[in-house]
């Protein structure tokens, strides 16, 4: 069964395959798993081809956006991979293929572009990226590959973007990740990996058992696990079909414009995502002088809304924006009550202070609380001499007595 689901899948991101020949791919727990794996056969590959060249093999490094989820960051951690990411700016919050292909030297295992980011659901430019890329590598000797990270993208790109080259129609795409419990409509427990062909996975990382009956190749990281995500998706798979998939992204796509115009009714914010992409909002406050993006998550909270507010990577960490993501799940009547009860937060937040004033006021406040603490210090000093003087003439006025 996961076969099966590794052919479709492998079918659906045009890996180049004859009639009877069998995709190379595997289930895996989430994307996180997959990009381990991924990253794991191109340094094995890197460091291969090195050593047959007589060269060092010690310092492999990965190119990518300061936009990377951070299983990337774990993946170059945990396996001493140098992390070289392409900062974002003001404006262009994906990676700059150009800039990529310029950090590319002769220790880059792979480039890694994402389909999909999760900050804005933008896709990145993998057709740029591929054809700069083939240029120097003929410049120079290399053949840098590159992995398509497309665990939000994957099951949405091939049904309603399907002219858009980013998957094995370019040749320098060697692998690619997409997670099944996101827009592969499964429950969470389940992402793939699929290479472009069996060269492109070194069988040195292949283990082989067969006291199940049969040779069964395996690798993996994650060992005993249940196999209700794999049904899952085969079921999906089946059922929906090409035309199923397509109709539920068209939906989630529709239902993403309709919060988009919404929101820029109000006229408070500017939409970072694009809309091709991931169907997902983007946006931030147009003035957050007096209140937030974080306010606003935090006041939506009371209508039921889970919105997060986030900073963006270095060096557009100065920019905040609230994210919403569209699951099918998420209605028409669901994106214009979202946006009602946007407009009702800003307007509550408008008759409250602006942080900078609640600022003022608490110093204001704390100033007048230090002073009318020195002046109950001061009576109370007061009353101590009083006290102490009245003590004074008491005795006196006892000794005058006596006398």
């Amino acid at each position: 069964m996961q076969n099966r689901c590794v052919n479709m899948i492998a079918h659906l991101f045009n890996a180049p395959l004859g009639d009877s020949e069998t995709a190379v791919g595997v289930g895996t727990v989430g994307s996180s798993e997959a990009i381990m794996l991924a990253g794991l056969a191109f340094k094995r590959k890197w460091q291969n081809k090195r050593r047959a060249e007589g060269k060092p093999c010690d310092k492999p490094n990965i190119v990518t956006g300061a936009n990377v989820q951070v299983c990337w960051e774990k993946f170059a951690r945990y396996f001493e991979v140098e992390l070289k990411e392409v900062k974002l700016r003001d404006g262009y919050y994906v990676m700059d293929p150009k800039k990529a292909v310029e950090m590319v030297d002769e220790n880059t295992i792979c480039v890694a572009a994402i389909l999909g980011s999760t900050l804005n659901g933008e896709f990145e430019d993998v057709k740029l990226l591929n054809d700069l890329l083939v240029e120097k590598n003929k410049a120079t000797g290399w053949d840098t590959p590159i992995h398509v990270d497309a665990a939000s993208g994957g099951f949405i790109a091939p049904f309603i973007y399907p002219e858009l080259e980013w998957d094995f129609r370019l040749p320098l795409v060697k692998s690619i990740n997409v997670s099944g419990h996101k827009y592969g409509l499964v429950y969470a427990g389940i992402g793939w990996v699929i290479w472009r062909s069996k060269e492109d996975l070194p069988e040195e990382l292949i283990f082989h058992i067969n006291y199940l009956g049969a040779d069964q190749p395996t690798f993996t990281l994650n060992f005993s696990k249940g196999s209700s995500q794999v049904i899952a998706q085969y079921y999906q798979l089946i059922r929906l079909g090409y035309e199923g998939y397509k109709n539920i992204m068209e939906n989630c796509r529709d239902n993403m414009l309709v919060l988009k115009q919404g929101l820029e009714k109000t006229g408070k914010f500017n939409i970072v995502s694009k809309d091709n992409g991931v169907p997902l909002v983007a946006f931030s406050l147009k003035d957050n002088s007096c209140h937030n993006e974080f306010e606003v998550s935090d006041m939506l909270r009371r209508f039921g809304w889970i919105v997060p507010a986030y900073t963006m990577p270095p060096d557009a960490q100065h920019v905040t924006v609230l994210r919403v993501v569209i699951r099918e799940d998420f209605s028409r009547t669901l994106a214009e009550r979202l946006v009602i009860d946007i407009d009702k937060v800003l307007h509550e937040l408008e008759t409250l202070p602006s942080r900078i004033s609640a600022r003022i006021v608490l110093a204001n406040e704390e100033k007048l609380d230090a002073v009318a603490e020195k002046v109950k210090e001061d009576q109370n000093e007061i009353k101590e001499i009083i006290t102490a003087w009245k003590k004074f003439v008491m005795e006196k006025k006892k000794m005058n007595g006596v006398c």
